[in-house]
């Protein structure tokens, strides 16, 4: 019995000894269990010097643009000028056949000389009939139909100036220049065509190129801005402060001359909510053509107490307001609206919703929600601009 007892005492220790054991256990494997906190890379914001510039999409447009019409009818003879090439103002581009208006030119000379001589008749028979009508030699109706058939005589040599000057302008419309002076593009004729006034054929176009516009849209509030910072002072139109454009092509590349802001639009497009704003390039090497897409950087000025935020850093919602992810001080999320003022550099300036020294999230931003809490790290400078 007392060996029974002890073995069946032996037997609830050992039962004991394993429920510790077992609860040992569990209670060292509850801790690793817990979910750690998302890392993220974060950038300390603070308040600081920075260039303001606005990036914009446009086309550009040429400076001056002629359509060359015909202003006369007639067969074109000749065609003077290369397709593509550089044409002088005042420049012959075609001859439209002059011989009816050549013409029309003898026979309004002929009519004036004609009329002339009849004025010198007329005249000489009122100066007479002045005499005579003094001298009661003549009735005062002779003498006053004399001066009538003077002052008619004397309309009809003013209506022979004016058909002479009118056949003469005809005569010159039959050589076509050019109204200005740029490149010209493919005729829109060939010799031996006919060609009317009337229906103002199109022959040619003549564009001017360089300088040479770049039409870029901005939304109308940003454009309101861009006008309050004019009226201010703070961006000029011209002098030797005057706001600098830099310009981007098509395939990424930098145009190597900067070109100037010339005037914002004072229509807002009903269709689209958008102002043009016009900047005018040099383009010596003609680089740059009449409707091309285009991106432009307009410099607007400095900005000596502007907070900087990596463009990473920044997402926008479904209704287009921007937004910034910051870690506070208890390690928590927080959502925070911004205001953006445009961009210096690969940087976001916030002219709203953030306070020096948050920190932003820039990385890690796909691994949490506001309201969690993460585990902060500063990112490095390069790492931010990079990602």
């Amino acid at each position: 019995m007392d060996l029974e007892r002890a073995y069946t005492g032996c037997g609830l220790a050992a039962a004991s000894l394993l429920v510790v054991a077992l609860g040992a256990c569990s209670s060292a494997r509850t801790p690793s269990s817990a979910p750690l906190a998302p890392q993220v890379s974060v950038v300390t914001v603070h308040r600081g010097r920075a260039s303001v510039t606005t990036e914009l999409p446009g086309r550009t447009s040429a400076l001056l643009v002629a359509q060359v019409r015909a202003r006369v009818d007639g067969i074109v003879l000749r065609r003077d000028f290369e397709e593509g090439g550089q044409v002088k103002a005042g420049q012959r581009l075609y001859q439209i056949d002059p011989a009816p208006y050549q013409a029309s030119l003898n026979s309004a000379m002929a009519s004036l000389q004609k009329a002339d001589a009849n004025l010198v008749s007329t005249t000489a028979q009122a100066e007479r009939y002045k005499v005579l009508v003094a001298a009661n030699a003549v009735s005062q109706q002779d003498y006053d139909n004399a001066v009538a058939s003077q002052g008619q005589a004397a309309a009809d040599v003013a209506m022979g100036k004016a058909s002479v000057a009118m056949a003469q302008i005809n005569l010159g419309y039959t050589d076509v220049v050019s109204p200005i002076a740029g490149r010209i593009g493919p005729s829109q004729v060939t010799q031996g065509a006919y060609v009317q006034a009337s229906a103002a054929t199109l022959m040619a176009t003549v564009q001017r190129i360089d300088p040479i516009y770049v039409d870029l849209t901005q939304a109308s509030v940003e454009g309101l801005q861009l006008r309050r910072d004019v009226a201010a002072g703070r961006l000029k139109l011209n002098g030797p402060d005057q706001a600098k454009v830099t310009l981007f092509l098509e395939d990424g590349t930098q145009y190597p001359t900067t070109g100037a802001l010339q005037f914002t639009d004072i229509t807002v497009d009903q269709g689209t909510g958008s102002v043009t704003v016009r900047a005018i390039f040099p383009n010596p090497r003609f680089t740059l053509l009449p409707g091309m897409f285009v991106r432009a950087r307009i410099e607007e000025g400095v900005d000596e107490n502007a907070i900087l935020v990596p463009q990473v850093g920044v997402t926008h919602d479904p209704n287009g307001q921007a937004t910034a992810l910051v870690v506070g001080a208890d390690s928590k999320v927080s959502v925070h609206p911004l205001q953006l003022g445009g961009t210096s550099g690969d940087q976001w300036i916030v002219k709203a919703g953030l306070q020096d020294g948050d920190r932003v999230i820039v990385a890690g931003l796909q691994k949490v929600e506001p309201g969690a809490t993460v585990q902060a790290a500063e990112a490095p400078t390069v790492v931010a601009q990079a990602k």
